[in-house]
């Protein structure tokens, strides 16, 4: 394989094995209808499961409507809610997209793996296949781990995504292991990888293989929101450093500015100051609603930093993700088969 993944839309037969209410408990809109789905992989044929939430009125919707897949964090699966995610999200009429993609990252099949990666891709399909998806407006996004997991599949699967948004993710998966090595997070990257860095050149490869900077310079085309908090690592577990480090990768393949690592270096401190700050960082967000202390800006990505801690702000995901359109130029419509419902 390339070092772009390959698209396999080809896939098994695909299932919806159960569905939940129309405005369940707990869900944001009333309304919404959200449903627990299972699709069979197309790389080893398990099942694997996903939460599809479709807004009020879609099933009577005449125009295409966006499909936003969000992903979850790295201690989580598809059983965690982005609440503020979603209600964004279907507040706009969107699809809403939740896949499990292997789980909690603390085993190889988890973490960026190839079957993780085709899992969000199998499910992509078949939503696309399931409902009038607007081609010009399928997006990701995703916090923490799926931070991680939002730039890798932007960095691997170019063509899939009309835009992605990414929030305080992990860019360099070696780099991280070094940090947290003593902590439970390095016992867990041990487990995914094979060992620790370093124990040979067979476990140095899967560390690479799941990073994001790895990858990243294929994304120059797709309009790729990076954002993070500025006290993360210090009161969160992913230094500021890995969301700056993978928008320089970015920048580096279209030959733009990079953020200096005098900035970085000052941004990555427990007292983040940023001195020499130019004109975009001074800029006023409604829609973080938080101090901004950097924006830089080049081709089509995006990287904030702001007042904040290890989170993702949905309303802010959306809002950017809403202005962004990008004709998807992966194949659509050549399983022909159709899925297996239980309703």
């Amino acid at each position: 394989m390339s070092s772009i993944g390959s698209y396999v839309p080809s896939f098994l037969v695909l299932l919806v094995l159960s569905s939940s209410v129309v405005g369940q408990e707990g869900d944001p809109i009333p309304g919404a209808r959200r449903r627990r789905i299972e699709v069979v992989s197309s790389l080893d044929g398990t099942r694997q499961p996903s939460y599809v939430i479709l807004p009020p009125g879609l099933l009577s919707a005449s125009k295409p409507v966006p499909l936003l897949v969000a992903l979850h964090s790295w201690s989580f699966g598809v059983e965690q809610r982005y609440s503020e995610l979603e209600r964004a999200a279907l507040g706009r009429g969107w699809i809403y997209l939740f896949p499990d993609f292997r789980g909690v990252n603390d085993h190889p099949d988890a973490c960026g793996s190839q079957k993780a990666q085709q899992d969000i891709l199998d499910v992509v399909q078949w939503a696309r296949e399931t409902y009038n998806v607007d081609e010009e407006r399928v997006y990701l996004t995703g916090f923490s781990g799926g931070g991680q997991m939002t730039m890798l599949m932007v960095g691997r699967y170019p063509e899939v995504w009309s835009a992605a948004s990414a929030w305080v993710g992990i860019s360099d998966l070696g780099s991280w292991y070094r940090l947290h090595a003593r902590t439970k997070y390095g016992g867990m990257a041990r487990r995914i990888c094979g060992g620790a860095l370093g124990d040979s050149p067979q476990v140095d490869e899967q560390y690479q293989r799941r990073s994001p900077v790895s990858f990243l310079h294929h994304a120059v085309e797709v309009p790729l929101d990076i954002a993070v908090g500025i006290h993360d690592g210090h009161r969160g577990p992913v230094p500021v450093r890995h969301s700056l480090d993978a928008f320089n990768v970015v920048a580096k393949a279209q030959g733009g500015e990079l953020i200096s690592d005098r900035h970085i270096a000052q941004l990555n401190r427990r007292n983040a100051d940023l001195r020499g700050a130019l004109p975009s960082d001074l800029v006023v967000d409604r829609a973080y609603g938080r101090k901004i202390h950097l924006r830089r800006q080049c081709g089509k990505a995006r990287v904030t930093a702001f007042e904040g801690d290890h989170e993702i702000l949905g309303g802010a995901a959306v809002d950017w993700l809403s202005r962004q359109r990008r004709k998807s130029l992966s194949p659509k419509g050549r399983v022909g088969r159709k899925a297996l419902v239980k309703e």
